[in-house]
């Protein structure tokens, strides 16, 4: 932790700690049973790995455990490599994932590659989750149903389940009915409320006296008590596992920071990205031991923590401290816990992943960006959660890409009785052009991957116009590589065989070294080159075409 609660803070810090439990617990019991791991786990997620970053973290109030998109890509991971449900392989193989993203987090710290958080866009990341959002839900059908299907992917589960509707167990449908509507109806006049502690102890307490499992009502069964047994990672698995851990580590941290700056406030210490990717890493690797699933911030858990009054990392210390205790003392109860009530708590928390009002609002905005975030969305329905990571990430860098090939490219006028150049546009037909002058003003980074088409566009403009000058405002280029100088230095030579003298004007220090080391600025002379592209109007218009009162100085 940053600094120590004082005496003021530690009873707010108490209190959202309990509160935080009464939410965090039965969600990560939970969220266990996404991945297809013993409810236990999850109370072993909640002690371990948050306490670790209660200790290293850069947030205040960021709590670490298990999260429905965590959740779900590491059951994804796990039943590839034990396909028939072994519980001590599972066990082994949580193990290993878990070491296998701390350990790819703390490399990355060391690496300092916190800014990969970047890498994934938000219209992107909401294709992605809502995806996710659909398959957790779809998952969680068959338990609330009291049905069991083969599964295969999102779509034949979806026709499975269908066709399955005959067997519903009705008994299950009403416990699961029952359970949502705590559920809803807590949230709904309770924020962050205890709700899922409410839905618990009322699934255990009518499992006991009507003997629901006596009746078809599946239930968790036995739930070891005590402290969690030392679990070692199963070498042999990490081949196997490497690939899903790289990507459940992206999104370990993708959520982790998302959270961490979300419940930031002013006056708190700025969430450190490298620091993040560290404490998150070490989190996980000690919690592998510990026999914990992959773990990272959650947005909801850290909202409840937040709403309570938190202020410090001792709630989250007071949180795991509540895990410790139910391990120890109420593990027996909780084995009568109904599976339809955890999957009633998983839908409730999980469905706040779908979001169309947010799909709504990329369209009215861009529809490129609407297209990337559908993309997301049925990559993961139609590939899977992992694959629909990768294709998260390529339709993010296709979309960066698709921005920087083209950057934007104005032909400037000058705004009459003014010394404003704005882009010439419909909007302005009075702007003034001069005869034999075209000032061309590219945007953003020049290189490799745009450098063809600003020389074909800028060809295009001096086919279009017919100057005698062309200016090549660079003020808003912020700097230029090795191909875009070549590009630059070659156009020189063809658009100077057709006639038409190249001014540079605008360069800021960078791109101005960059152009000198390149022999360019040598071979056109210092009178070519401009402070600004007001001076080559000025120097058009006198027709001074070889001196210069203000050149650009090195």
């Amino acid at each position: 932790m940053d600094s120590s609660p004082s005496a003021g803070t530690l009873r707010f810090d108490l209190l959202a700690g309990l509160i935080a439990a009464t939410v965090v617990l039965p969600k990560a019991m939970a969220y266990a049973t996404v991945a297809g791991l013993p409810v236990a786990v999850g109370l072993y997620t909640a002690l371990v790995p948050m306490v670790i970053y209660a200790l290293l973290g850069s947030s205040r109030v960021l709590s670490v455990s298990s999260t429905t998109t965590l959740a779900i890509l590491a059951g994804t991971e796990l039943v590839l490599v034990v396909p028939d449900g072994d519980p001590g392989k599972l066990l082994a193989a949580a193990a290993t994932l878990s070491a296998l993203v701390g350990v790819l987090l703390m490399v990355a710290s060391v690496l300092r590659l916190g800014f990969v958080a970047s890498f994934i866009s938000t219209p992107v990341l909401t294709g992605f989750k809502t995806g996710i959002g659909l398959v957790i839900v779809l998952d969680q059908l068959p338990k609330l149903l009291g049905i069991h299907i083969e599964k295969a992917n999102f779509f034949a589960d979806l026709l499975s389940i269908a066709q399955h509707l005959p067997a519903t167990s009705w008994l299950t449908l009403a416990v699961a009915a029952a359970t949502l509507i705590v559920l809803i109806g807590m949230e709904k006049l309770w924020p962050h409320s205890p709700a899922p502690l409410v839905a618990v102890a009322g699934g255990i307490a009518a499992s006991w006296f009507f003997g629901l499992h006596e009746q078809g009502v599946a239930i968790v069964g036995l739930i070891p008590q005590g402290l969690p047994a030392l679990t070692l990672p199963d070498l042999n698995l990490v081949q196997q596992l490497l690939p899903g851990a790289l990507g459940i580590a992206l999104m370990s941290f993708t959520e982790s920071i998302a959270a961490g700056r979300a419940f930031a406030r002013s006056g708190e210490p700025p969430i450190n990205a490298n620091r993040e990717l560290l404490a998150t890493g070490i989190a996980n690797l000690a919690g592998a031991f510990a026999g914990a699933m992959p773990a990272g911030g959650g947005t909801s858990q850290t909202a409840v923590v937040r709403a309570a009054g938190g202020r410090s990392q001792t709630a989250s210390l007071v949180t795991a401290g509540m895990a410790l205790a139910t391990m120890l003392l109420f593990a027996p109860a909780l084995g009568l816990l109904p599976n339809a009530v955890l999957a009633a708590v998983v839908i409730v928390y999980s469905v706040g992943l779908i979001q169309p009002a947010e799909f709504r609002n990329i369209l009215r905005i861009r529809s490129m960006e609407f297209r990337w975030a559908l993309f997301a969305c049925l990559g993961v329905l139609l590939f899977g959660t992992l694959q629909g990571i990768v294709i998260a990430i390529i339709v993010s860098l296709v979309g960066l890409a698709s921005q920087t090939a083209r950057p934007r490219i104005s032909v400037l006028g000058r705004k009459p009785g003014t010394n404003v150049l704005r882009p010439l546009s419909d909007e302005h037909p009075e702007d003034e052009q001069f005869p034999g002058l075209l000032i061309v003003r590219p945007e953003g980074r020049l290189f490799f991957l745009n450098a063809q088409t600003v020389g074909e566009q800028l060809m295009a403009l001096i086919h279009t116009h017919r100057p005698d000058t062309l200016v090549l405002d660079l003020s808003r280029v912020t700097d230029i590589e090795y191909s875009a100088l070549q590009m630059l230095i070659e156009g020189e030579e063809r658009i100077a065989k057709e006639g038409v003298t190249l001014w540079l004007a605008g360069l800021n220090p960078d791109v101005y070294e960059a152009v000198s080391h390149a022999g360019l600025a040598g071979k056109m002379g210092r009178e070519r080159l401009l402070f600004n592209a007001h001076l080559a109007i000025d120097r058009h218009l006198a027709g001074q075409n070889q001196h210069t009162s203000n050149p650009i100085a090195p």
